[in-house]
Parts: C-alpha cells; sequence; structure tokens
C-alpha cells in the first residue's frame, strides 16, 4: 500500500476534533423563516416539507430561473442576478444579503453549488444565521478528499491504496502513479459529483488524463488539486446514509446501491443494496457512523464505499449535505430527511433512536436528464413541450410543462422514484413509469434509464461500476422503424373529429373508385411520407403495410402483420396530439411527427467532423496548425454544464487551422478545427 501523506491536512483534521466544545451549550431555536440557496428541484423538494412544518420559505434565483416553478412556490423569492452561478448562486455576500433583508433566520443549502462551501457555512455562523449542515471544520476536513483519507485511516475505516501527498507536482504524480499501480483513478482533491475525475489504464495515458482533471476540478472547484487512488474495475458502490445531532447521537438509516454510473455520475440508485446478507449491512452502517464520529459531525451526511465482490469495502469520501438520491431512503425508511435536518439545526436530538429505524420493502430512483445518450451524453438545452409526469410514480422535479432548461447548470430535469415491496416490484414500476412519462422538446435519457432497468444484468442484480462498459448494447438506441411511426400517427389523425378548418381533413373520406380512403402526408424523423389508409390496409410511399389500430385514453397499440417495409411487430405507447404535430412516446423514447409538412429545400449541413456537439467554451487546444493526428488523438476540448468534452480525430489526417480559441464561446454547430482526412 502507497501511504504517502501531508503533514498539514492531519493537523487540520484534529482541529475539527475542537468543534464540539463549541456545542456545550445548545440552544432550541425554532425556525420560521427558512432561506434556500439552491434552485430546481431541491429547492421544491425543500419547499414542500417547510409547508408542512409551517416554515415560510424564501426563493433566491438568477435572471436565467425566474420563471422557474421553485421562484413562484416559496412565500417570497429574491433575485440573485446574472445566468452565470459565479455571479447569483455562488455568490456568498449576494446569499446573505438575501437572508437578512428577508428575515430568515436559516439557510438551507440543498446539493450542488455552496452545500459543501466551507467559507459560506462560515459566513452564516458569522451572519448569525443557521447553516442546515454540519460545521465549516466537518465541511473542509471532508471536502478535503486527501485530509479525509488520511482521518478515515486513523480512525480505522478502511481506505483504497493511494497516493495524496499535498501539493504534488505533475512529476511526482507520475512517479507516485507507477507506484499506486494501474489502472488507477485520478481525483479531484476538493471534488464531487465525478467532476475532475479521471479513470487512467495505462501510463501512456497518465499525462493527458492528468491535465485533464485538473482544469476540470479547477473550473469546478478552483482548486486544481489531485490524488491517485487504486481503481477496481468490478466494484460496486454503496453508500449509507447517516445521521448526528449535537447531542452526541449519530445513527445510520441503511444504504443505497449506486453502481449504475456514467462518467462517475449516479443515474440510478436503489435502497436497500440488493445481495447483502445482514452481517455485511451492518458493518457498512458501523463504519459509516464510525466514519461521522470521527469529526463530531451534525446533520445528514453520506458515506459512501467501494464494495469489492469478495464483500471487503474501502471508503471513498463522505458527502456532507443531503444527497440528490435521499428519497429512496425516505421511501424505504418511512422518515422525511428534510424534517430531520430542520429539527437537528433547531438544536433538537434526532427523532428516533437507531433501533427505531426500520426498513420497509424496496425503492428505486432514476435521474431523468436533459442530454442525449446516444451522442456521448451530450447535454441539451430547450422548451419542455410537452410534458406529461406518469401517475403512480414520486417524481421530484424541477421544471414543469413550459419551462426551459437553460445550459448554464446542471442538466438534470427531475427524479422518478418508485417503491415496492421488494427490489423487483420497485424495478418493474419504474419501468412503467418512464412508459408514461410524456416528454419532448428536447434530447433526454428517458429511453435509455428504460433500457436499462429492462436489461437482464440489471433486473438479475449483476451491478457494479462497469456495467455500461460490460454492456455497451444498453447505449444503443432501440430503433423502431419509421413506417411503422407513420402508420401509427396516420391512424391518430384519421381518428381526429373532424373540424371543418384544415383542409386536409378534408381528404378524410375521398373515394378513388368507389374505396374509402385517407391520404396522410407527414414527417418522421427528417423523412417525408405519404401513408394511405384504407380499413386495416396502409401503403407508406406506395409500399402495402397490413396493420390492426386501437387507441383509447392518449394511449395507442399497433400490431403490423410484416410485409416489405416492416417484419412482424406491436408497437404500444402514448401520444400528445398539438394540431400540426403529434408526438409518439414509445419506451421512453419520444418522437415528433410533423402533419402536412412543407417542402424543404436542400442544403449543405456538413461542416466537417469539428463542429461543436452544443454550446460551450473552449478549454483546451491539444495540438497545433499543421500536425498530423492519428485516430483517436485529441483535437480540442470544450466545456458545458460543468463538463468537459474532447473531440478527438475520427480518422488520421491533418490540422489544418482551429476556428476558435481557448477561451471562446461557441454555439452548437461552429466549425472549430479545418482539418483533412489522410487519403490511403
Amino acid at each position: 500500500m502507497v501511504g504517502d501523506h501531508g503533514t498539514p491536512e492531519t493537523v487540520e483534521s484534529r482541529e475539527c476534533h475542537k468543534e464540539i466544545d463549541k456545542r456545550a451549550d445548545i440552544r432550541m431555536t425554532n425556525i420560521t423563516t427558512l432561506l434556500i440557496a439552491n434552485r430546481g428541484e431541491i429547492a421544491r423538494r425543500i419547499i414542500r416539507t417547510c409547508r408542512e412544518q409551517g416554515i415560510r420559505t424564501v426563493a433566491v434565483y438568477s435572471e436565467a430561473d425566474a420563471e422557474l416553478p421553485h421562484v413562484r412556490e416559496a412565500d417570497q423569492s429574491v433575485c440573485l442576478g446574472p445566468a452565470p452561478a459565479r455571479d447569483s448562486y455562488l455568490d456568498i455576500g449576494k446569499v446573505i444579503d438575501a437572508a437578512r433583508a428577508t428575515g430568515a433566520q436559516a439557510v438551507h443549502p440543498g446539493y450542488g453549488f455552496l452545500s459543501e462551501n466551507t467559507g459560506f457555512a462560515a459566513a452564516c455562523d458569522e451572519a448569525g444565521l443557521i447553516f442546515i449542515g454540519p460545521g465549516a471544520n466537518a465541511i473542509r476536513v471532508m471536502g478535503d478528499k486527501a485530509a479525509a483519507r488520511q482521518l478515515m485511516n486513523e480512525n480505522k475505516v478502511p481506505v483504497l491504496p493511494g497516493f495524496d501527498q499535498e501539493g504534488a507536482d505533475d512529476a511526482t504524480l507520475a512517479s507516485a502513479a507507477e507506484r499506486v499501480g494501474f489502472p488507477l483513478l485520478i481525483k479531484a482533491v476538493a471534488g464531487g459529483g465525478g467532476k475532475g475525475m479521471r479513470v487512467v489504464e495505462s501510463a501512456d495515458r497518465f499525462d493527458e488524463a492528468l491535465a485533464s482533471a485538473r482544469r476540470e476540478a479547477k473550473g469546478a472547484f478552483g482548486d486544481d488539486r489531485v490524488l491517485l487512488e487504486r481503481y477496481l474495475p468490478t466494484a460496486r458502490h454503496v453508500e449509507v446514509q447517516v445521521f448526528a445531532d449535537q447531542h452526541g447521537n449519530a445513527v445510520h438509516l441503511f444504504e443505497r446501491d449506486c453502481s449504475v454510473q456514467r462518467r462517475h455520475q449516479k443515474i440510478i440508485e436503489e435502497a436497500p443494496a440488493p445481495g447483502l446478507d445482514e452481517a455485511l449491512r451492518e458493518r457498512l452502517g458501523e463504519a459509516a457512523v464510525q466514519a461521522a464520529r470521527a469529526i463530531d459531525y451534525v446533520g445528514a451526511g453520506t458515506v459512501e464505499f467501494l464494495l469489492a465482490p469478495d464483500g471487503e469495502f474501502f471508503f471513498m469520501e463522505m458527502n456532507t449535505r443531503l444527497q440528490v438520491e435521499h428519497p429512496v431512503t425516505e421511501m424505504i425508511t418511512g422518515e422525511d430527511l428534510v424534517a430531520w435536518q430542520i429539527a437537528v439545526a433547531e438544536g433538537r436530538a434526532l427523532p428516533k433512536r437507531q433501533d427505531q429505524i426500520q426498513r420497509h420493502g424496496a425503492a428505486m430512483e432514476v435521474r431523468l436528464y436533459a442530454e442525449n445518450p446516444y451522442q456521448h451524453f451530450l447535454p441539451s438545452s430547450g422548451t419542455l413541450q410537452p410534458l406529461v409526469w406518469p401517475e403512480g410514480v414520486r417524481v421530484d422535479a424541477g421544471f414543469e410543462a413550459g419551462d426551459t432548461v437553460s445550459d448554464h447548470y446542471d442538466p438534470m430535469i427531475a427524479k422518478l422514484i418508485c417503491h415496492g415491496a421488494d427490489r423487483e416490484q420497485a424495478r418493474r414500476r419504474l419501468v412503467l413509469g418512464l412508459e408514461n412519462l410524456m416528454l419532448g422538446g428536447i434530447h433526454h435519457n428517458s429511453a435509455f434509464l428504460h433500457r436499462v432497468l429492462s436489461s437482464e444484468p440489471f433486473s438479475q442484480a449483476e451491478l457494479d461500476t462497469r456495467l455500461l462498459e460490460k454492456h455497451p448494447d444498453l447505449l444503443e438506441p432501440v430503433s423502431v422503424p419509421v413506417p411503422a411511426l407513420a402508420v401509427a400517427a396516420a391512424a391518430l389523425v384519421v381518428q381526429r373529429p373532424a373540424t371543418g378548418s384544415d383542409p386536409w381533413q378534408a381528404l378524410n373520406g375521398w373515394r378513388p373508385l368507389g374505396r374509402r380512403q385517407t391520404l396522410v402526408p407527414l414527417k418522421v424523423l427528417d423523412e417525408n411520407l405519404i401513408v394511405i389508409l384504407e380499413d386495416n390496409q396502409a401503403s407508406v410511399n406506395g409500399v402495402p403495410l397490413p396493420f390492426q389500430f386501437h387507441s383509447d385514453g392518449g394511449r395507442f397499440h399497433l400490431g403490423i402483420d410484416g410485409g416489405t417495409l416492416v417484419d412482424n411487430m406491436t408497437l404500444s405507447g402514448r401520444f400528445v396530439d398539438q394540431g400540426e404535430r403529434l408526438w409518439l412516446f414509445v419506451a421512453g423514447q419520444d418522437y415528433a411527427v410533423d402533419l402536412h409538412p412543407a417542402r424543404e429545400s436542400e442544403h449543405d449541413a456538413g461542416h466537417g467532423d469539428f463542429t461543436a456537439p452544443m454550446s460551450g467554451t473552449i478549454v483546451a487546444l491539444h495540438v497545433n496548425p499543421g500536425d498530423r493526428v492519428a485516430a483517436g488523438d485529441a483535437v480540442i476540448t470544450l466545456e458545458a454544464m460543468k463538463m468537459e468534452h474532447t473531440l478527438r480525430a475520427g480518422d488520421n489526417g491533418t490540422v489544418h487551422g482551429f476556428n476558435v480559441g481557448a477561451g471562446d464561446s461557441v454555439s452548437e454547430g461552429t466549425l472549430l478545427v479545418e482539418f483533412e482526412v489522410e487519403q490511403e
């Protein structure tokens, strides 16, 4: 085991033990007005609990978020400034001023933004505001991944072999990497949420990965320090929800499995973790509580572990805040964790002892993101229209129909959560919920989530953090034949009541040679088609296609009897009729069908291999004009929604020039690089 430790963090970590002395005289406070220093889904979640407890809420927002639901649902709201987070949600002075101006006694940071910012926690304390979270020292130690590793090691909580020397330069890190061994993980010391994190499989990839991790960490956290850890390719990500009060009580509320990830970011979470025996479950809970006690923790926290196939587990980090995935814990325990947070912040004892906390059934959650899973998960922005949330599912959403997802913040739209008597029932209910979700207007990951949840590996709980790497087919889109979509759309048009205002409706009964037929011109996935329906026979662009069709209550079912265009198949889903556009929703995927499309002139939309896949900022040029590059080489990197995206050469060729430079803002479709493919 490599164990190079820097003394500054060890000394600092021990300072946190002094924090309990400040709590010797605990004063009870009834919070009547609470400011929520966050936005979207988590702000609305906090507002719900505050309403139940009779607590007045204050929302803050940026100019970009002025029309979002959390702003109108709060009792009062304050605009912090322009869209960039540094000028609004991350401006500590503005948040403190808003709390003072509105008479708030307490501030809830939610997650992300300032939730794990020691300066913010300290500023709240100095301003006489209750910070709903742990003290600044606990945040500081656990926010510094190197210091946290050292403290856990001192307190007999197992940690992975690694290298966490303070202030190590690139050469020192490269040398240490050889001793740690490959594969290894580069992790931002001040990081979280998968940012500033890179898996490195071999030494020849280390320098590029290190530079990228440092840049991303610097941009996200203002700190480019990193540490190294041994990477376990088949481990599970299991975390434990802990709670502690100011009276010295500490408990856990069982564990969650968050192994299904991409880019080290969780996408599906569940509780309890499947396949754990009670002895292992108890050891995990005890280790998590020990980690919390090691820093005299107060409030809600999550201790994250890597669980090896042999049952050995290792401390990864502690998140000193409420987690995105807290609803699955709430659903298996029946507890309101935000209410617990408020009670602890008021100086009360924990609502329950460890032996009073019960576990019932299983719960599962998916994160619905504005992103395109089939284009490397590139973020998407736009207006959510249509949007109908499924019934029978807990939906924690930051947006409603007609709201706009901007490119300034994290792309999460909502969380969908289901509870069941057991894991399988929870899984089936969540699959059905995604099938009943109707969301259009942007790219999103609902169909991808549906495919993962429905897959054999996931349904059999064959979980580890590389699930998607082991099953790349889960990243492939489910292909629905365009002719089938066209027939379904045409059949729905035929069933519309005639209004007399649409000239195409007049075709709904024209009779060539005495037969009743209906002609519907439409456009599906950029294909212009003519569908003619006659009883149970359709023709698509003149090719016959037998079918059966039924619709009722916003749902449809199509059966195809097979033919030249499509094999035998069935297609079931939901639909939203917007007049000139019909939306079909199948297995989580949305399909926009334009009715009676106008002819469009052809144009050249090609710009080569290096067009900006989304709006963002250029952060690095990896080669120089005139350089010859090989397929797979990094050429240019841009940042969008706080994540870096590196464009690589698809073929051998020569970079003739760059149309942009580092720091430039670009819009989607901008030609970034002049590149000539090498001719064979």
